[in-house]
């Protein structure tokens, strides 16, 4: 029972929000040389708390709309399984989704008593993006952004918490941390591409088609170096977070792998393994480079 749960709740992706709130905290100390712990104890556990609520409830309602029944599971994509191997009830796993979600909104609760009404602001689009994903958010193409939009608050709501104030440099750091958790959604929706159409989801693979979104997602990849490059050259970021560039060549092979062919699942397991390898090696660098002078 313990593992179904683990299962369910996807651990493994967890460290997206992870690095999420460790790069708000990393700015808040290189911009402030200060850092609550108690404070970003809290925040590491409501933001979990929120990330396993809008995995579970995903997996519920791709369950009801039959979409996990047609797809074909990888390590990366199509759901957690629990539902179609009936290791998990669909009821339970409801639950357990709102559970996360109550658990930790009060956390956030918390923090807008201490800390005031923007908390209440990313709080509020929080609660509401993620009981909305799984039904609304992903039928009108609107997958990928909301999650670029969620890293960004992640570390945004992180900063505010440790500095009570708002700071570019926390709004373009966020920035390229939603990017990679966007890229990473992105590249995993191609082998979901023919259940999630017929289940009436709507991701930019989808939109766009395999053919040509293959050929963009070297954008993605440029959109993250450039805003790196970017935020170095303005001051908002130190000059090891250059460091974080690392990781290009994951990104260029992901890239090839995926425009050379999009139709074989294992070639595309190929280039989603490199893609997620590609946004932690990144991410990982990015946030731990604001600790060094």
């Amino acid at each position: 029972m313990i593992s179904s749960w683990a299962r369910a709740v996807r651990i493994r992706f967890l460290l997206a929000s992870v690095i999420a709130v460790t790069t708000g905290i990393t700015v808040a100390y290189w911009r402030t040389g200060n850092i609550d712990p108690v404070n970003a104890f809290l925040t590491y556990v409501g933001v979990i708390f929120l990330h396993a609520s809008v995995d579970l409830l995903n997996d519920y309602w791709d369950h009801k709309r039959g979409i996990d029944s047609v797809t074909t599971r990888t390590k990366f994509s199509g759901g957690t399984g629990v539902l179609p191997e009936k290791l998990l009830t669909p009821r339970a796993v409801y639950r357990a989704g709102i559970i996360f979600l109550i658990l930790g909104a009060a956390i956030g609760i918390y923090f807008v008593l201490i800390k005031g009404i923007t908390v209440a602001i990313i709080l509020g689009f929080a609660i509401a993006a993620i009981y909305f994903y799984s039904t609304t958010i992903v039928n009108v193409g609107l997958g990928e952004l909301f999650v670029a939009i969620k890293g960004a608050m992640i570390v945004l709501g992180t900063y505010y918490v440790q500095a009570a104030v708002l700071d570019v440099a926390a709004a373009l750091a966020g920035t390229v941390i939603g990017l990679l958790s966007a890229t990473v959604l992105y590249v995993n929706a191609f082998p979901d591409y023919a259940a999630d159409k017929s289940g009436g989801r709507r991701t930019l693979v989808i939109i766009l088609g395999k053919q040509n979104a293959a050929g963009i997602l070297p954008l993605f990849f440029v959109a993250a170096y450039g805003i790196i490059l970017t935020v170095v050259i303005m001051g908002y970021a130190n000059v090891y977070a250059l460091a974080s560039l690392v990781s290009a060549p994951l990104a260029v092979k992901a890239s090839l792998q995926l425009r050379r062919n999009n139709e074989e699942l294992n070639n595309v397991v190929a280039a989603m393994a490199l893609t997620v390898m590609y946004s932690r090696v990144t991410g990982s660098i990015f946030a731990l480079s604001f600790l060094l002078n």
